[in-house]
């Protein structure tokens, strides 16, 4: 179960979370914090204390230490707890995801849509052996001064690009600023598969893995993408795992 802190300087949208995050029977614990210092603080000691928090639900806009700040704070700890933005405002989500949140609730907050956040950061915070199908992700991509969030299942392999990564979907490309890593140990949980130290592949788009000349190769939609020798047997093993037995030609290396 999960053990989690609720930081907001507005007292009835604090008392409004954790009233209903202790409705929620995944929640171990609930702790409150009226302000991004106070917040800090009570994370200091629990660590001294060797108490464990898996999560910090985060109001962004705050007097003195605001959301993101005290979440840069946050991703500094040995550590580090899971970071749910809950705001009023929809104009931080890159820079919370970014950040690496687990979600972005806005306000006035839904419980069905607070429930689908506790069952993201269960699963980020556990992880699963198969993933969780029925649990869905996003990421906020902008674009000419508009957010358009990206679902995961969209996304049939994403590319390193610098600091970037470069998601393919069906539709085109769209360019995140976020570290492959970071989405790697995202969307591990939800069937992505690092193939390469650049890419990451979603298993559910893999319709062939071949070898040619002793390289594993894989068929993704139209495009074939190479896997490094390194991690030709955990890609194998996984797709096996996680989606059916595979046609794979010819010996394997």
């Amino acid at each position: 179960m999960l053990r989690v802190l609720a930081v907001d300087d507005e007292e009835h949208a604090l008392s409004e979370l954790a009233y209903l995050l202790r409705q929620d029977s995944r929640v171990e614990q609930v702790l409150t914090a009226t302000d991004g210092v106070a917040a800090l603080q009570d994370m200091v000691a629990m660590i001294g204390a060797g108490e464990r928090l898996d999560c910090v639900f985060l109001d962004i806009r705050m007097p003195g230490l605001d959301g993101l700040d005290l979440a840069r704070l946050i991703g500094a700890f040995p550590v580090p707890p899971k970071l749910v933005f809950v705001t009023a405002h929809d104009d931080r989500a890159v820079q919370a995801f970014e950040l690496e949140a687990v979600d972005y609730l806005l306000k006035p907050l839904r419980p069905d849509r607070l429930a689908e956040a506790v069952r993201r950061l269960e699963l980020a915070t556990y992880g699963s052996a198969t993933g969780d199908a029925g649990t869905e992700d996003v990421i906020p991509v902008e674009l000419s001064g508009r957010t358009s969030f990206i679902p995961q299942h969209a996304v049939s392999y994403a590319e390193a690009s610098g600091d970037y990564v470069r998601l393919h979907t069906a539709e085109g490309t769209h360019l995140v600023r976020m570290s492959l890593a970071a989405l790697e140990r995202r969307w591990a949980p939800l069937g992505f598969i690092r193939v390469h130290r650049s890419t990451l592949v979603s298993a559910r788009h893999v319709t062939e893995m071949r070898f040619e000349e002793g390289r594993a190769l894989l068929k993704v939609g139209e495009t074939t993408l190479k896997v490094s020798r390194r991690h030709t047997r955990h890609v194998r093993e996984q797709l096996v795992r996680q989606a059916r037995p595979l046609p794979t030609p010819g010996p394997h290396p």
